[in-house]
């Protein structure tokens, strides 16, 4: 989840993508046509509507890391949170950053309207990313994010753009404060009773805030027990910055989860040259989320994902916004950016077109839920 980028609706997101950005994207995804990747027999893509054979959504981009809908106050907790840990953080001799200085009698700005609420914007947006060349778009809230569902499914069914629902828990200072004390099979409990009342397509995002807590490494385990009774795809929230990402692997290959089910999210923000970390989630078969993109971020991830295609992990690179100004400015913004750097149509067509499609389609083990 990253709150630095919120939706704007209307010509002046529309204006900043650029035409010259928007017409790369479009001419990436709609290159010559390629064969389509290998499915396992009776696997879907499950959203709210309904479930897709994986062919069905081959004629646009999928992003696998979205948000749509919030509670109210989410965003200024997440914030809240975020700079505590930050400061938690900050070296003993390193300056604080500063912060707006305002009037002693100035009256606190009043909070801005939750976007995520209003179903008409929201219908627009997604009508405007499905023009722009998404094709499906899942979304990463559940309930302790205060996601309501009934609400996606209404903006899915007025734009007419496929939305799958995610199940779960998100990080620490987001859960329920009884989870601490609740068994680690009272944890599996309550993420399949997500599962079992509703369509749910995806474990995700499932976050360590920082350093991975005693309560987040039981989610992590619940999580990995949830899939193998389930094989819904699982997506992660890696910290500030990335700080547990292989632990949160081995946590999950531990429960019994075939890395290839998942992807460790949010590593745009791993700023290593090496990419050692990006190359060992490869290795073992995961795949690397670079879901931050279409923004001010771009320039530092552009190189993490080129020396990624240059080592041969294509297949197992995921992109995508995370609630970013305009659903569509992964592929708008990024991948223009990308094929600057020396990304050609094919492999950018590959990641955006048919990993996002090997990734989320699964055969389900339980029927679906109307």
């Amino acid at each position: 989840m990253d709150m630095a980028d919120r939706p704007n609706s209307g010509k002046t997101r529309r204006e900043a993508l650029g035409v010259l950005g928007a017409s790369v994207a479009a001419a990436a995804l709609s290159g010559p046509a390629t064969a389509q990747p290998a499915f396992p027999k009776g696997a879907v893509i499950r959203t709210l509507l309904k479930d897709y054979a994986p062919e069905e959504l081959g004629g646009g981009a999928t992003l696998f890391h979205e948000h749509m809908s919030l509670r109210n106050g989410f965003m200024a907790d997440w914030m809240r949170f975020a700079g505590e840990t930050r400061e938690a953080n900050r070296a003993p001799n390193a300056a604080a950053p500063a912060t707006p200085a305002r009037p002693a009698n100035a009256a606190a700005p009043a909070p801005a309207p939750n976007f995520m609420e209003d179903a008409d914007l929201m219908s627009e947006e997604m009508a405007a990313a499905k023009a722009e060349g998404i094709s499906c778009i899942v979304d990463g809230g559940h309930p302790d994010m205060g996601r309501d569902i009934n609400f996606l499914r209404k903006i899915s069914e007025k734009s007419g753009l496929p939305i799958v629902a995610s199940a779960g828990f998100y990080s620490q200072p987001f859960y329920p404060k009884e989870l601490s004390s609740w068994s680690e099979e009272q944890v599996v409990q309550s993420i399949m009773k997500q599962v079992n009342v509703d369509p749910i397509g995806a474990l995700g995002e499932i976050g360590s805030w920082d350093y991975i807590t005693k309560d987040e490494r039981k989610v992590f385990r619940a999580i990995g027990r949830v899939h193998v009774a389930t094989n819904i795809p699982i997506f992660t929230h890696t910290g500030i910055p990335g700080k547990s990402a292989l632990q949160q692997l081995d946590i999950l290959e531990d429960a019994g989860v075939d890395p290839k089910r998942v992807c460790i999210g949010h590593l745009g923000n791993l700023n290593d040259p090496n990419v050692y970390v990006h190359k060992t989630i490869c290795r073992r078969g995961g795949f690397v989320g670079f879901d931050r993109q279409g923004g001010n971020g771009d320039a530092n991830v552009v190189p993490l994902v080129i020396a990624l295609l240059d080592a041969g992990f294509a297949d197992h690179v995921l992109i995508s916004g995370d609630a970013s100004r305009g659903y569509a400015r992964p592929v708008t913004s990024f991948l223009p950016k990308l094929k600057a750097a020396g990304a050609d149509d094919a492999t950018l067509k590959r990641i955006m077109v048919d990993n996002s499609r090997r990734f989320l389609a699964f055969v389900p083990k339980r029927t679906r839920k109307a």
